[in-house]
């Protein structure tokens, strides 16, 4: 809603408002990593925190009146927005060296954690 309100034409708003809903459906081929997870690639990872913090301040600003800095403050979340993906995102997959990818995922599984599957996928593999 913070979208729609951050554009002062009416339908300019209401198309920014489905572009961004829309910008979701093509976000697959707008990733152009060969490394889709985050966990392998620690720039992207910052990249979305902020994501997460300019999708939470638009809705909050959702709620707030649309008059002086409320307005100021969701155009500028709102290009973030369509800049992580229509720019950052296909830009950093082609700029960002990714960690090494484990040989295999009981490797990348079993290294972190203590649970009970991971020792009893362990317990599996000593015998």
């Amino acid at each position: 809603y913070a979208i729609l309100r951050a554009i002062p034409d009416k339908l300019g708003g209401v198309l920014a408002m489905f572009a961004s809903i829309g910008v979701l459906f093509i976000l697959p081929w707008l990733d152009t990593s060969k490394v889709r997870s985050a966990t392998f690639r620690p720039l992207y990872r910052q990249f979305f925190w902020i994501l997460l913090l300019v999708c939470a301040g638009l809705m909050y600003l959702g709620g707030k009146p649309a008059e002086g800095g409320y307005v100021i403050a969701s155009r500028i979340l709102t290009a973030y927005y369509f800049l992580h993906f229509l720019v950052i995102l296909p830009l950093l997959g082609l700029f960002e060296t990714p960690k090494p990818l484990p040989a295999s995922i009981s490797e990348s599984v079993l290294k972190g954690g203590s649970g009970k599957p991971a020792a009893a996928a362990a317990q599996a593999e000593k015998r």
